[in-house]
């Protein structure tokens, strides 16, 4: 067994033993005075706690300098702003344990910017200018303003300090949204069955989960922390993690082949999250708690800034066939349409 996968086990089974002193002090009767029999014990699994946590940040930080990124496509369409995003810092979220050293999160922000008419989510041109030419997004006809039937809502909700405490997730336009497989590859981990919990974007829920419910997902494995998750290898020792999806959401199951652009899933609200978004990082291996992260670029997209829109037009497959909901669409569209002649709302791209 590695380091990299038993220094994580040894941090969770120092929470447990620090959890259990503390409930022993209330429900037990030892012998001698408080501080010996309590106090002591639990500063020294805190203070073995703290080396764990640290062994499992160099273990799991990359060796040497970091390899070129690999190109993938981007695993959503439509506008989205990022978070937490390795162009601004790396370790991109603080840490890099679960293979996390250049995730990003983003969250979608379908309102278009202040001065430009307003359209369906995704439309204009991309934030940043794209690598290749014949990827640029082009621009859409105008059309009324729309909602997607997932989610509802066309502007995302900002924090809030107090009130309200907590939203419901379909008050966020991320949630629902469909996620494409970024590149041709097999699922090995699909697992969508935990529950989207409510947002935590105010103050005193923000709290409650840093200082409550993300140790305890700490605990219990990289699996609560990440949700419902799937995770695709791409190939050449490149895996793909997508992170936080919707409960049942899932199109794949592991052992399947997907091809670049198909629909895998939708976004959700489960795992250690403050509001339904995507988190997407690539790693050198399946399993999170060994695996160390690996530079990515989106084709067409790159790496987004903080607090950076961008845009990615809804293709048609980008290895040739439509993906499933696209086929469907077209199965309802008159001929000309389905010849690739622009649809309202919509961009043809070559």
């Amino acid at each position: 067994m590695s380091v990299r996968r038993v220094v994580p086990i040894a941090m969770r089974l120092s929470w447990l033993v620090l959890i259990a002193l503390a409930i022993g002090e209330f429900v037990t009767d030892l012998p001698g005075p408080g501080w010996a029999t309590t106090l002591l014990p639990a500063l020294v699994v805190l203070a073995l706690m703290v080396a764990t946590m640290s062994l499992q940040a160099r273990a799991a930080a990359p060796r040497g300098e970091p390899g070129p990124p690999v190109e993938v496509a981007p695993p959503v369409t439509g506008r989205w702003k990022a978070l937490n995003s390795p162009a601004d810092k790396v370790p991109s979220h603080g840490t890099h344990a679960y293979g996390q050293t250049y995730a990003i999160d983003i969250v979608a922000e379908p309102e278009t910017a202040e001065g430009e008419a307003p359209g369906r989510p995704g439309a204009g041109r991309a934030t940043r200018p794209a690598a290749d030419p014949t990827t640029r997004p082009v621009p859409r006809p105008q059309a009324e303003p729309a909602t997607r039937p997932e989610a509802g809502p066309v502007t995302r909700p900002a924090f809030r300090l107090f009130w309200p405490v907590f939203r419901r997730n379909r008050a966020f336009p991320a949630f629902g949204a469909p996620l494409l497989a970024v590149a041709d590859a097999t699922v090995v981990v699909a697992s969508d069955g935990q529950r989207d919990h409510l947002s935590r974007n105010s103050l005193p829920a923000l709290a409650y989960l840093m200082l409550a419910e993300a140790p305890v997902r700490s605990i219990v494995g990289a699996h609560r922390i990440i949700g419902n998750h799937v995770i695709l290898d791409l190939g050449g020792g490149t895996y793909a993690v997508y992170a936080h999806l919707r409960r049942g959401s899932l199109r794949v199951r592991a052992g399947d082949r997907v091809r670049a652009g198909q629909g895998i899933g939708r976004v959700g609200n489960s795992g250690n999250t403050t509001e339904p978004h995507l988190h997407f990082h690539l790693m050198d291996g399946p399993d999170p708690d060994a695996a160390r992260g690996v530079p990515f670029t989106w084709r067409g997209v790159g790496v987004p800034a903080n607090g950076e829109t961008f845009t990615v037009v809804e293709q048609e497959e980008r290895g040739g066939q439509p993906t499933e909901e696209q086929a469907e669409e077209q199965a309802g569209r008159p001929a000309e349409q389905q010849a690739g002649r622009p649809v309202e709302g919509r961009a043809a791209v070559s």
